[in-house]
């Protein structure tokens, strides 16, 4: 079995991703005992998740998945985007980046508060990469819902009604971005290994 690192040490994003790539033995850099920080400042998803995964693979001599993503809101041309988790710095809470976001949105109704979660994946392999890409649609609840998730879980609410936070871990895994795009890198990956 393959021995791939996965750039993490996000024990829920692991489970999740080994839950679809079971032909591979997936570390997490914990596992690798690697202390690296890959400094995500490129301007899309997929510069990112391409960044980590090819300096990861090189300093450790195996292959590596990464991924990137976050939140786009299409009323502001898609931000924060790629920089979802710090467009308030690095110190803001998960808590002061919603309420921000909800502020801004205070007033916007219907086709205004449209949104977008997405996320690539890339592995890394000698030189060659293969990127696969997810995507859910929703939009901006009114106020934050559900105590399930991380991030921006409690303000994503999915064409359902539900916000991704109040969705059981289970569900979410069936039908989030990443496992989207892990399944899309998934076939990508039959094709070319």
């Amino acid at each position: 079995m393959k021995k791939v690192v996965v750039a993490t040490n996000n024990e829920g994003k692991l489970k999740e991703i080994k839950d679809i790539l079971k032909d591979y033995q997936l570390l997490s850099l914990r596992d690798v005992n690697c202390t690296i920080e890959v400094e995500e400042d490129r301007d899309t998803f997929e510069g990112n998740s391409l960044k980590k995964a090819q300096e990861i693979s090189e300093i450790l001599h195996m292959p590596c998945i990464a991924d990137d993503s976050g939140l786009c809101i299409d009323t502001y041309d898609g931000w924060p985007g790629v920089h979802t988790a710090r467009f308030l710095g690095e110190n803001a809470t998960t808590k002061e980046r919603n309420q921000y976001i909800l502020e801004k949105m205070k007033g916007l109704t219907g086709e205004d508060r449209k949104a977008r979660v997405k996320c690539c994946i890339t592995y890394y392999e000698n030189g060659n990469s293969i990127v696969g890409k997810g995507e859910i649609r929703g939009k901006i609840a009114e106020k934050p819902r559900g105590d399930n998730g991380f991030g921006f879980d409690e303000i994503f609410e999915l064409e359902d009604g539900r916000t991704y936070a109040e969705l059981s871990k289970e569900e979410k895994n069936k039908i989030s971005h990443r496992k989207l795009a892990l399944q899309d890198l998934l076939k990508k990956l039959e094709h070319h290994i």
